[in-house]
Parts: structure tokens; C-alpha cells; sequence
């Protein structure tokens, strides 16, 4: 095989060694060859043997062509050309001696390309042999895989053909329950399952975004379930309208309970898986249209009841209500107060309900976000454990793999709630082939993770799945807008009452009712409030604003009418002592321990009891006018309506306070003035009118302190300034007290020195003078005793006495008697003893001291 080929290359050796010279011939040529080389190389110059040799370059190109060699004028010149031509001989030399140097380095390796050659032709059979070898391998190797390889892999390949067919049978298990969908949500629809439809489509939208991404069948499956997504979101709406208006507009004598309450707490939840967020928004525009509706009602049942109005001829519910009297007017209000607190407490129970149910989702959301911690804290653990694990069976020699098949293997990827919603009626094999696939089940310990029951207020118990994607701070949002709608729903029937209440005020009606029905109607209105209150939790102040209105104009008119009558009663009053009814004691009497309480009037036949000269108060007697009396009553009235109607306490105080200053102004005027001269036409003023009006005055001044308290427990702390009012009114009270005392001193005093003035020191003993002045003393005495205390009288006379003592030791002076013991003298002790005697035996007067000595002068 190998023969012709060995002698062809030994013709070709025999060929080429007689071409070529021997070694040692070699050698020797190749030395003097050589030697001459380096000389013919020395000549050519060193810059073309640089290895950065560039003719682009402009240094290396001016130094190989030297251009200055040649003229500017193009080399016409012989010279010029004749040196070019001497360069280009030059450079044709250098060439010839690079390529003779280049020849013979060739020549002398001509030895190592031959045996170059001969190697390629051995690296050809090397080759060859390496192919046959091979050829024998892959033989040696398709028999093993033929007789051992064969049947195992077509085992494997098999059951990999029948997990994609059960792939491809869970595939389309998967797509008939999708088929399915439009039915399912259809049925679910007719029971008012919105949340199971919604949750139904939003899991067959997931499904087909994930496992059925690009099936051409269910290309427009998307764009329906949209489409009946939005419509279900009318639905929604349309149905929570009209729940709300049911639950409003049921009668409202039914319970407070909430109706349908599952019905509900679906519709909530679909809203709020719906984002529908501002739900709350249609409740209170439909609590508003019930509010109303309530009062109109309540006027149409109360009007048609009322015979005296007719309904054909007076068609204006405002008009028909305008005609009714108090008592069915207020009958009609408190029907509408009632009505109002089951309306409130009914919105209270459904607003609960639906803020039940926000807040459990907001709940729901915390526990999920815990669960997920302390899941991923797991995670990490058993990574940690796991590394920990392969690390020591890696130092231990063993495989990898080895700690897979020994452990816990990973959990299969959970996929969608699909199949939790899937249509009941859905077809699912069953028996030993029904093969489950890890991507086609649910993980039931992740379902019960986020599935978490809750109950309701009303004991619906509901289960809630992840399916709501709201934020904690939306929900929060929600929740606090709910509690409002509360408070919203309160202030609704607050103002509704306001304008049906200032619908009655247009004609006056209210400011002409009495004290007894205005507080009547402040009570109940006081306790609507309250009521509303307690069920919303938050005042509302409309209501009580337009009362407070109301009670300014009650106000007024009130204290109008009662300084009307005071004026009236002061115009007529002639300033004597009036009897005290008992009713008028009773009144008095009510009053203990600073409370002022009016007492009821007894009805009936009842035994009469007659009445006192004086009114006894704290044990001591007064002597009073009948307008004084008067005066009290209203006083206890401006309190008694201060308790009834806290709201008008301050005006209340200012207007009491104006109207006991004008009974001090006026009664000053007609007694201390003399205006009853003229007002009622008295001859004159008595002392027993001025003493009369100072009790009066005391009177009043000793209930100034229990009003003051009485007003300062129903005032705020920062009112209290207003109660210095009464400080001022008891100065003034007093200042008139005292002016009253001053004119029945001013009296004597004045009748002293015009008696005074004619007396003389002669007989008779004693002295007509001084039986006169103790004529006028006993007539003082008589006038006020019985109207004054008893140290009052003393202090009086005391007063009077000191006056009297004044002008006689003027009129002495001016006698000139002296006490020196003379019949002068003895005269004037006379008639000093005469007076002393005759005072001191005034009633009351035994003790009193007159000390008369100080009339004389001392002895010369």
C-alpha cells in the first residue's frame, strides 16, 4: 500500500541532492556568500531598515526623496533630470541587494521546507488511521446504544410525552371551565352574587394572561368579560340605589334592624373591589330625598286629621301648617321628632354595617401583610439551613443532588383561585387516571392563609379572599367619610327641622307664643338634640342655632311685656302697705338654700288662707307694695326661664339687670322725686312712703345674692365677668337706701329748726316747743316702727336725735344759757328730761341713748 509512494520521494531525494550542493560545500559558500551580503547590506542606508518605516510619514519620505535636490521649475533642467535619474538608480541598486539577501536566506532553509513537506504527508496517514479508528468507535457505539440504550431512552421519552399530554389535558380542562365563564358570571348575576361574578372575572382575566396567553379561541374572551365587568358595575350601583332607598323609605314604625343585610354586605364588597369609592355619596343624597319626604308626611297626616282646615281650598303645605294652633302644631313637631330619631337610628345601623365591613378588609390587609413576613422570615431560615446542609455534604464527600432527595423539596408555584370560582356544574374526571398538575392546583394552605372569616355586626358571617386591592390609607379615607355620613345624616334632619320651624316663625307665631309653651317647645327641642347626640355622637348646632334665634326674639318680647307691666303697675302705685297673699308666701318660700324653684299651682278646690300684713322672709318681716310682689314673680320667672332655656342665660341677665335697675330709677323718681304727686296724685309724700320704699328696696337687695348664684351656675366661667352687673345694681339699691334715710332725717331736721328757732327759756315747764317736738317724734315713730326692723328704728332716731341736739345747743348759744346751774338752767333740764322721757318711751326706743348733755357749753 505504501510502496509506490516510498519510491517516488526517494527519485525526488536522488533529484534534489544532485541539485543541491553538499553541506560542507554549503557551509563554505554560504560564509563567503555571507560576508559579502553584510557588505552589499552595509550599503544601504540604516532608515529603511527601521521597523516604523512609513512613507506617509513626511520626515522619512523628504529623507528618501530629497526634493531639494530638484530645481522649482519642475526639473526642466539637464541637471535635474539627470539627478533623478542618479536616485532612481540608486534606490533600484538598494533593491536589487535586499532581494539577492532575500534569495539566499531562502536557499539556505530550502532543508526545512522539505522536511516541512514531509511531515504534512505523515500528518495525512496519522490522519487517516485516526479515521478508521473512529469508524470502528461509533460502530462499537451504536451497537451499545442499540442493545442497552435503546429501550431506556424511548421509556423516558414516553413518559415525557405523557406529562405533556397531561399537560394538554389540564390545558383544556382549563379551557372548558373558561368556557364556561359567561354562564357562571350569567347565574351569578340573577342571585345578586356580585362579588362572586366580579372575583369569577377577575380570575378567568388572569388565566387567560398567564396559561391561556395566545389560544386564538379566546381572543375576544377579554374584551367581553370588560365589557360585562363595566356592566356589572351599573348593576352594582343601580342595585346599592335602590337598597338605600328601600331601607329609607320603609315605614318607620318597623325596627331599627337592618334589612337584608347579606344583600348588603355583597353590594359593599363589590363596590369596593370596584374602586366605586364614593358610594357613600348616593346614600346621602338619598337620605336627604327620605328626610324630606318624612316631614311632608308627617304634615299631610297631621293636616288631614284636622277638620278645620281644607285641604281643597288651602292647597300649600306650609300654608296648611301655618293655620294650625300650638298645641297641634306641637303635637305635628314632636311626631317629626320621633320620626327623625328611628330615621337616625336606622342610618346609624346600616352605616355600621357598611363600615363593618371596610373595616374588616383594612384588617384583612394587615393580617395578609404579617403572614407574608413572617413567611419570608421562613424563607430565609430554610435557605439558610439548606446552605448550612450542602456545606457540610460537600466537606463530607457526598453529592449535591443527595441533600435534594433526603430533604424537603421546594413547594410547587401556587397558582390563581380559579378553580374556587369555577362553575359548580363544570365537568371534572374522575378515577385513577384524573391526573393533577403542580401548575393547575391551588395551594390550600396559602388559600386558608388569605381566606379569613369575619362577622358582621348583625352576625352575617362573611369570608373574605385578597381579591380587594385597596391601599390602608383608602380604606382609612373610606371608613372616616362612613362615620361622617353619620354625622351628615344628623345635621340633614337638624336642618329640616330649622326650615320647618322657620317656616311657622314667618307670620310671627313663634315670639307670640307664652312663657309655658316657648319653654315647652325649647324642652322638646333640647331633647331632639340630645337624642340625635347620643346617636350620632357629635353635636349638631343648626337646630340649636335657629331656637336661639327664635329665643332672642322670646327674649325680648318676654322682658318687653314684663317692663311694659312693671311701668304700668309703678305708674299706679300709690305706696301703701299691701297684704301678702299666701300665694305670694309660697312663692317666697320656694326659695331656700339659693335655689330658686317655682312652685306649681295647685288646682282644684283648695282652703283659702288669708292673707299677712308682712312678708316673711328668712324670719324677718317685710312691709311691701303690691308691685314689689309683682316684682318677684317676674324675677323668679326670668330664673325659672333661665333653667328652662340655658342658651338665653346672658341675655336673660341683661335684661333682668335692665329691668331692676329701672323698678330702682323709677321708684326713686315717684317717692323720693315726688312724681307721684302727679303720676297718681297723692297730696304729698309721706315718711311712711319713703319708709315703705327703703323695705322695698331691702327686699330686693337680699335676693340679689341668690340670683347672682342662680345665674352664675349656668354660665360659663368665662361669663362671669357679666355677673358684676349685680354689684353695681346692689350699690345702686343701697345709694337709695341710704338717700331714703337721709330725706326721713332731712324731715325732722327741718321741723327741728323751725321749731327750735322760737324756743325761749320761760314757763310753762316744759316748754310748748319741746311737747311739740315729742308730738312729731311719737308721729315718726308711729309711721315707720311697724315698717322698719327694730334697730333700724334705732339707728333713725338716732340720727334725728343728734340733728334735734345740733339745733338746740344752736338756739342755747344763742340765748345765751349756760350751764351754770341758774333758773335757765333748770328750765332747759326740764324740758331735756320732758324729751328724753317721751322718746325713750317709744316703742323699741327704751335703750337708747340720746345723750342730750352735750348740748351745753362749759362753764365760763
Amino acid at each position: 500500500m505504501f510502496a509506490p509512494k516510498s519510491l517516488q520521494r526517494e527519485k525526488n531525494h536522488e533529484r534534489w541532492k544532485s541539485i543541491c550542493p553538499t553541506k560542507d560545500d554549503y557551509n563554505r559558500t554560504a560564509f563567503s556568500h555571507g560576508s559579502k551580503s553584510r557588505a552589499d547590506l552595509d550599503q544601504v542606508p540604516k532608515i529603511f531598515m527601521k521597523p516604523d518605516f512609513a512613507l506617509d510619514d513626511s520626515l522619512t519620505f523628504n529623507a528618501v526623496l530629497p526634493w531639494s535636490h530638484f530645481s522649482s521649475a519642475g526639473g526642466k533642467g539637464s541637471r535635474d533630470a539627470a539627478s533623478a535619474k542618479l536616485l532612481q538608480e540608486k534606490l533600484s541598486h538598494y533593491l536589487d541587494i535586499v532581494e539577492v539577501n532575500i534569495a539566499h536566506q531562502i536557499s539556505l532553509r530550502s532543508e526545512a521546507f522539505f522536511h516541512a513537506m514531509t511531515s504534512q504527508h505523515e500528518l495525512q496517514d496519522y490522519l487517516r488511521k485516526t479515521s478508521q479508528a473512529v469508524k470502528m468507535l461509533r460502530d462499537k457505539i451504536s451497537q451499545i446504544d442499540r442493545v442497552m440504550c435503546e429501550g431506556s431512552l424511548r421509556i423516558l421519552r414516553q413518559a415525557l410525552t405523557r406529562n405533556n399530554c397531561i399537560k394538554v389535558y389540564n390545558k383544556l380542562k382549563l379551557m372548558a371551565t373558561v368556557h364556561q365563564t359567561q354562564p357562571t358570571v350569567q347565574l351569578l348575576l340573577s342571585t345578586s352574587e356580585y362579588v362572586g361574578a366580579l372575583d369569577l372575572i377577575a380570575t378567568t382575566q388572569e388565566v387567560l394572561q398567564q396559561e391561556l396567553q395566545g389560544i386564538h379561541s379566546f381572543r375576544h374572551l377579554g374584551s367581553q368579560l370588560c365589557e360585562l365587568e363595566k356592566l356589572i358595575d351599573k348593576m352594582i350601583i343601580a342595585e346599592f340605589t335602590s337598597y338605600a332607598r328601600t331601607d329609607l323609605n320603609r315605614s318607620l314604625e318597623e325596627e331599627c334592624q337592618v334589612i337584608e343585610e347579606e344583600r348588603l354586605v355583597s353590594l359593599v364588597f363589590g363596590l369596593l373591589k370596584q374602586r366605586k369609592l364614593d358610594f357613600f355619596e348616593i346614600y346621602a343624597d338619598e337620605m336627604m330625598a327620605t328626610a324630606k319626604n318624612i316631614i311632608k308626611q308627617c304634615v299631610v297626616s297631621t293636616v288631614s286629621q284636622i277638620d278645620e282646615i281644607d285641604a281643597e281650598l288651602v292647597t300649600k303645605l306650609a300654608d296648611q301648617m301655618r293655620m294650625m294652633n300650638f298645641s297641634q302644631w306641637f303635637n305635628l313637631l314632636q311626631n317629626i321628632f320621633s320620626k327623625f330619631t328611628v330615621f337616625l337610628q336606622r342610618v346609624k345601623a346600616t352605616i355600621n354595617v357598611i363600615r363593618s365591613v371596610v373595616l374588616m378588609v383594612l384588617d384583612k390587609n394587615q393580617r395578609i401583610r404579617e403572614l407574608e413576613v413572617m413567611a419570608a422570615q421562613k424563607g430565609l431560615a430554610r435557605e439558610s439551613k439548606v446552605d448550612n446542609d450542602l456545606a457540610y455534604l460537600t466537606h463530607e464527600g457526598l453529592f449535591i443532588s443527595d441533600s435534594f432527595s433526603e430533604g424537603e423539596h421546594p413547594p410547587a408555584a401556587t397558582n390563581t383561585n380559579f378553580q374556587r370560582n369555577a362553575s359548580p356544574s363544570s365537568s371534572e374526571p374522575s378515577g385513577s387516571d384524573s391526573v393533577s398538575d403542580p401548575e393547575c392546583t391551588t395551594d390550600s394552605s396559602s388559600s386558608k392563609d388569605h381566606t379569613l372569616p369575619s362577622v358582621t355586626p348583625g352576625g352575617v358571617e362573611i369570608i373574605m379572599t385578597e381579591d380587594i386591592k385597596l391601599t390602608d390609607l383608602e380604606l382609612g379615607k373610606i371608613a372616616n367619610n362612613i362615620q361622617e355620613l353619620l354625622y351628615n345624616a344628623s345635621d340633614i334632619c337638624h336642618d329640616r327641622c330649622v326650615k320647618f320651624l322657620l317656616a311657622r316663625a314667618k307670620d310671627s307665631f313663634l315670639e307670640r307664643l307664652n312663657s309655658s309653651e316657648f319653654v315647652s317647645l325649647s324642652r322638646s327641642v333640647e331633647m331632639f338634640v340630645q337624642d340625635t347626640e347620643k346617636i350620632c355622637g357629635r353635636k349638631s348646632m343648626s337646630l340649636r342655632g335657629a331656637l336661639q334665634s327664635q329665643a332672642n326674639k322670646f327674649v325680648n318680647r318676654f322682658h318687653d311685656e314684663r317692663k311694659t307691666k312693671l311701668s304700668l303697675l309703678l305708674d299706679n302705685e300709690r305706696w301703701k302697705q299691701a297684704d301678702v297673699p299666701a300665694e305670694f308666701q309660697d312663692l317666697v318660700d320656694s326659695i331656700t338654700d339659693g335655689k330658686i324653684i317655682l312652685p306649681e299651682r295647685k288646682s282644684g278646690c283648695v282652703e283659702e288662707r288669708k292673707p299677712s300684713d308682712f312678708l316673711t322672709v328668712d324670719g324677718q318681716k317685710y312691709a311691701v307694695v303690691g308691685t314689689v310682689l309683682i316684682l318677684i314673680r317676674i324675677i323668679l320667672e326670668y330664673c325659672s326661664c333661665v333653667d328652662d332655656i340655658p342658651s338665653i342665660t346672658t341675655d336673660m341677665l341683661t335684661r333682668l339687670s335692665e329691668l331692676l335697675k329701672y323698678f330702682n330709677s323709677r321708684s326713686c323718681q315717684l317717692v323720693l322725686g315726688a312724681g307721684a304727686l302727679q303720676v297718681v296724685g297723692l297730696k304729698t309724700i309721706t315718711t311712711k312712703n319713703l319708709a315703705l320704699s327703703s323695705r322695698c328696696l331691702q327686699l330686693i337687695v337680699h335676693y340679689i345674692p341668690v340670683i347672682r348664684a342662680h345665674f352664675e351656675a349656668r354660665m360659663q366661667p368665662k361669663q362671669y365677668s357679666m355677673l358684676r352687673q349685680f354689684d353695681h345694681i346692689t350699690k345702686d339699691y343701697n345709694d337709695h337706701i341710704a338717700e331714703i334715710s337721709a330725706k326721713l332725717v332731712s324731715i325732722m331736721d327741718s321741723l327741728f329748726e323751725k321749731l327750735l328757732s322760737k324756743y325761749e327759756v320761760k314757763a310753762p315747764v316744759p316748754s310748748m316747743c319741746f311737747r311739740n317736738i315729742c308730738k312729731q317724734m311719737a308721729k315718726m315713730h308711729e309711721a315707720i316702727y311697724d315698717l322698719l326692723p327694730e334697730e333700724q328704728t334705732q339707728g333713725l332716731f338716732l340720727r334725728i336725735n343728734t340733728s334735734c341736739r345740733r339745733h338746740l345747743k344752736s338756739q342755747l348759744s344763742l340765748l345765751n344759757v349756760i350751764n351754770d346751774g341758774g333758773p335757765q338752767h333748770g328750765m332747759v333740764a326740764a324740758d331735756i328730761a320732758f324729751y328724753t322721757g317721751n322718746v325713750q318711751a317709744l316703742k323699741g326706743l327704751k335703750d337708747l341713748d340720746l345723750n342730750m348733755g352735750e348740748i351745753w357749753e362749759q362753764k365760763r
